[in-house]
C-alpha cells in the first residue's frame, strides 16, 4: 500500500478493520509508518461481471457507476437520497453478476433498473425511461404515463374494494 500524503511504500499498519454492514465490503483505517498520517482503505471482493453489449454492438465492462449516474439524472430535484440511489445501483449489480453470463445487453440492465426506480419515484421513472427508451415525441410519455396512471388505478380500486380483487 502506497501513502497517499508522503508516496512511502508499504510502510502503513492497519489500526482498525470493520466488515460493512452486507459482508461485502472491508474498511481498514491505516497509519503511514513513514509520515504517521492516518487513512483508510476499502476492500471489495472483485466479481467477474459480464461484459455490456450497447445499442451499437460495443462492448465494455459493467459499470456499476454508470447506473449511478443515470438515476441520479432522472432524480434530479426530486427527494430521493443517495443511499437510495447507491443501494438501487448496488441491487441491479448484484442481480446480473448472479446471472453468471458473460454477455449481457444494456437494454436488458435498463429493465432491471425501471422497476426498481418506478417503485422509488415515479416522476423519476418517466425521465429515465424517456431516455433509456428513446422517445421520439410526445406520444411515448403519453403511453408512459397512461400505463402509469392505468397501474396506479388498479391499485387503488384493489385497496379501496378487496371484491374486485378477488374477481367477485
Amino acid at each position: 500500500m502506497r501513502c497517499p500524503f508522503c508516496s512511502a511504500d508499504e510502510k502503513d499498519k492497519v489500526i482498525e478493520t470493520r466488515v460493512s454492514k452486507d459482508g461485502r465490503e472491508i474498511r481498514r483505517r491505516r497509519e503511514c509508518e513513514a509520515c504517521t498520517r492516518r487513512f483508510t482503505t476499502y476492500e471489495r471482493i472483485e466479481e467477474s461481471m459480464p461484459m455490456v453489449i450497447k445499442g451499437d454492438g460495443r462492448r465494455e465492462p459493467f459499470d456499476r457507476n454508470k447506473i449511478v449516474h443515470g438515476v441520479h439524472a432522472a432524480c434530479a430535484k426530486r427527494k430521493v437520497s443517495q443511499d437510495q440511489i447507491r443501494t438501487l445501483a448496488e441491487e441491479v449489480e448484484r442481480e446480473v453478476g448472479e446471472l453468471g453470463v458473460s454477455e449481457i445487453a444494456s437494454r436488458e440492465i435498463g429493465e432491471r433498473v425501471l422497476p426498481k426506480l418506478k417503485a422509488l419515484d415515479q416522476v423519476a421513472y418517466v425521465r429515465f425511461a424517456s431516455i433509456y427508451r428513446d422517445f421520439r415525441d410526445l406520444d411515448g410519455f403519453a403511453k408512459e404515463l397512461d400505463a402509469l396512471r392505468g397501474e396506479d388505478n388498479n391499485a387503488e380500486r384493489t385497496d379501496e374494494h378487496p371484491a374486485v380483487a378477488a374477481g367477485e
